[in-house]
């Protein structure tokens, strides 16, 4: 990527979905890697297996696909060819297994991790009418819904980020849930009514993180993006993959979980529920930093131990 001179002759090929949302992420890591290097590089939009099937849910499409990572496998895909140099994914939607020959050098510092609440009328959470319609994609928001208000009526609404908050407006539901650094990344902050405490709502594993993902063997790139990564960021979801890993689930699996620095140490909250809300586990670890793929595992065993394989079992997974 260098001439005999050290002159770079090649942009970096950075690979992207083509959502509002994932292009603010690879614009950002574009801009990141020009700040601190010098380095510029351009955008390759791929289209993934999540974007061609935009009215299914991602279990659904995951089934037909037969495939984890529906928003990133195109995305490997072109890094294994040689056709992009690194992807940017957030890391809610990775799979804890990586392809052979891929690894990820990067955890950028991480948003708010937290889902949030769009309301029509103004309406927090606890204050919506029985009865009110929420929107959400995700199997572990509505199972969290469910279980916290089962007067409410949940659906699926998939598509991006400005469809959804429009679909609130025009009245076609009473609220959404969307996470709030994918919100707040696209400056609509202004639309947010609540941030859903964690005693309420866990976020996903990886929630508002973003990482970045090269080929083990293109060590100039990797050591590029490896300026990029904040520790903190990297051990906390650390910890959350390395829970999600011992129960074996994906992304949707319905499980919440938020690692955190506190009190000198990380601590990692979890709660695991069926589909209906009705069977809810809960637990947390704590430890040092260092040691956060420890404590995630063991968090994981502890939910075991609590019942997690006969939930995983109601949501058509299995814990081993």
């Amino acid at each position: 990527m260098e001439s005999s001179e050290g002159t770079r002759v090649k942009k970096i090929r950075i690979g992207t979905r083509g959502s509002a949302l994932a292009l603010w992420q690879a614009n950002h890591i574009k801009d990141r890697l020009k700040e601190l290097h010098g380095v510029e590089a351009e955008l390759v939009r791929i289209r993934t297996s999540g974007d061609r099937f935009q009215t299914a849910s991602v279990a659904q499409i995951g089934a037909e696909m037969g495939t984890k990572g529906v928003f990133i496998k195109e995305l490997e895909d072109a890094l294994l060819a040689d056709t992009v140099d690194l992807a940017v994914h957030s890391m809610k939607d990775v799979p804890t297994e990586t392809p052979a020959g891929l690894a990820f050098p990067a955890l950028t510092k991480r948003e708010d991790p937290r889902d949030c609440l769009i309301s029509r009328d103004g309406h927090t959470l606890r204050g919506l009418p029985s009865g009110a319609l929420i929107g959400t994609s995700s199997l572990r928001r509505q199972a969290q819904l469910r279980h916290y208000r089962a007067d409410l009526e949940v659906v699926d609404l998939r598509g991006n980020v400005d469809t959804r908050v429009k679909k609130v407006a025009a009245g076609e539901f009473d609220a959404i849930i969307l996470a709030t650094a994918g919100v707040t990344r696209l400056g609509a902050c202004d639309k947010i009514t609540e941030i859903i405490p964690p005693e309420v709502m866990l976020p996903a594993v990886g929630q508002g993180a973003l990482g970045i993902e090269t080929r083990e063997d293109d060590q100039e790139t990797s050591a590029l993006v490896a300026a990029l990564n904040d520790a903190e960021t990297n051990a906390c979801v650390t910890a959350e993959r390395a829970l999600l890993h011992e129960l074996e689930g994906g992304c949707q699996v319905p499980l919440g979980a938020w690692a955190r620095l506190q009190n000198g140490g990380l601590k990692i909250e979890a709660c695991l529920l069926s589909p209906d809300g009705k069977e809810y586990l809960r637990g947390e670890e704590a430890g040092d930093a260092s040691d956060a793929e420890r404590i995630g595992k063991r968090l994981g065993k502890v939910l075991r131990e609590g019942g997690a394989e006969r939930i995983l079992r109601l949501a058509g997974r299995s814990a081993g």
